[in-house]
C-alpha cells in the first residue's frame, strides 16, 4: 500500500504527490491539467514506474539512485489514488483522461507496466482512457516492446494509445550523448512503428528536447521514419537541476517564439506534422514537468506540505 507523504503544487494545474512503498522507497507522481482545455475535458496523470532511473539523461532529475522496479500494483496504485481523489467512485467521465508512464524510470524496463496497462480498462470506468508510454527505447527490452505491441492491440485500438520515443536529437551518435544507454537505432523504432501503427491508430511521437549545439536536422530524421505514421514534438528543456548540472541549454525559448516556429517550419517542409509545446510556466515552479521532489524528501530541508492521506 502507499502512503502519500508530501504534496505540492496547485491544484488548478498540477499538483505532485511524493509516496512510500510497502519496502520504504519513494516515489512521486502528479495530477495535471493541459491548458486552455479544462479538467473536466481532459485529465493528465503522470505515475513513476521506477524507483529512480538507471538511464541518467542529463535533462533529468529522476536518473540515479536506482533501487528497483514497481509492481503492476504499485503503479495502478498511483492512479488510484488520484482517480479518487476527485472521483471517490471510480468512475472517470472526462473525455480525455491520458495516464503517461513517464514520471520516474523508463517504463520499458519494467514487465509491471504491461500488467497495469492490461487492467486499467477493468480496474476504472474510464471511457475516455488513453494510456500514453515515453521511452528512449533501451536495446535490451525488444521482448516487452513485443508484448505491449499485443497489449495495445488488444486493448488500446482506434486512436486509444500514445507512443512516444524520446530522440531530442536527429544525429545517432549525439544521441547517445544525450541518452546514455544503449538504444534502439533509428531504423529499428522506424521498423517498430510499422508494426505497431494501424488506420485509426494516433500517430507515434518522435520527441526532441531541442539543446543548443544538439543537431536537428529534420530531412535527417525522414531519412528513417514516415511522417504518414510519425508526428514531431517539440519541447524545450525544462530548467532541471540535471540539466543545469550538465550546462544544457534549451534551444527553443518560450519568449523567443518566431524562433521556436522556425524549427517547426523546418520539420512541417520535410513532411512531419508538428506539435510545438511550452506547456505553462508555472509547471517550472511546481517542479511537475521534469524536476524530482523525491530527492529533495531525503534532505532535512523544509518539505512540502504534508497531507495524512493513504492509499
Amino acid at each position: 500500500m502507499l502512503k502519500v507523504l508530501f504534496e505540492t503544487g496547485d491544484d488548478e494545474l498540477a499538483r505532485v504527490f511524493v509516496a512510500e512503498t510497502a519496502d520504504g522507497h519513494r516515489i512521486e507522481f502528479v495530477d495535471s491539467s493541459q491548458p486552455p482545455a479544462p479538467r473536466s475535458e481532459k485529465w493528465v496523470l503522470i505515475v513513476s514506474t521506477l524507483v529512480g532511473c538507471p538511464v541518467r539523461c542529463p535533462i533529468c532529475d529522476a536518473g540515479g539512485g536506482y533501487e528497483g522496479r514497481l509492481s503492476g500494483e504499485e503503479i495502478l496504485e498511483q492512479v488510484d489514488f488520484m482517480v479518487r481523489r476527485r472521483y471517490p467512485d471510480g468512475r472517470v467521465p472526462v473525455p480525455r483522461f491520458k495516464i503517461q508512464f513517464a514520471r520516474m524510470g523508463d517504463p520499458a524496463f519494467n514487465s509491471g507496466v504491461l500488467d497495469a496497462l492490461i487492467a486499467l480498462p477493468r480496474r476504472l470506468d474510464a471511457p475516455g482512457l488513453m494510456p500514453s508510454l515515453s521511452t528512449v527505447a533501451p536495446q535490451s527490452t525488444s521482448a516487452w516492446f513485443d508484448e505491449l505491441l499485443t497489449v495495445k492491440k488488444r486493448l488500446y485500438g482506434g486512436g486509444r494509445f500514445q507512443m512516444q520515443f524520446s530522440l531530442h536529437t536527429t544525429d545517432e551518435a549525439s544521441r547517445r550523448r544525450l541518452v546514455p544507454v544503449k538504444c534502439w537505432s533509428f531504423a529499428q523504432m522506424a521498423d517498430y512503428g510499422r508494426r505497431f501503427y494501424e488506420p485509426g491508430d494516433r500517430k507515434i511521437t518522435l520527441n526532441f528536447a531541442a539543446a543548443r549545439g544538439a543537431p536537428l536536422e529534420p530531412w535527417q530524421l525522414r531519412e528513417h521514419f514516415d511522417p504518414e505514421r510519425f508526428i514531431v514534438k517539440l519541447t524545450p528543456i525544462n530548467p532541471t537541476a540535471a540539466a543545469v548540472s550538465s550546462g544544457l541549454v534549451s534551444l527553443l525559448d518560450p519568449s523567443d517564439l518566431p524562433g521556436a516556429q522556425a524549427v517547426v517550419k523546418g520539420f512541417q517542409q520535410a513532411g512531419f506534422e508538428t506539435i510545438l509545446s511550452f506547456g505553462e510556466l508555472r509547471e517550472n515552479a511546481i517542479g511537475s514537468n521534469c524536476g524530482m521532489y523525491v530527492a529533495g524528501t531525503r534532505e532535512p530541508t523544509p518539505r512540502p506540505r504534508r497531507t495524512r492521506a493513504q492509499v
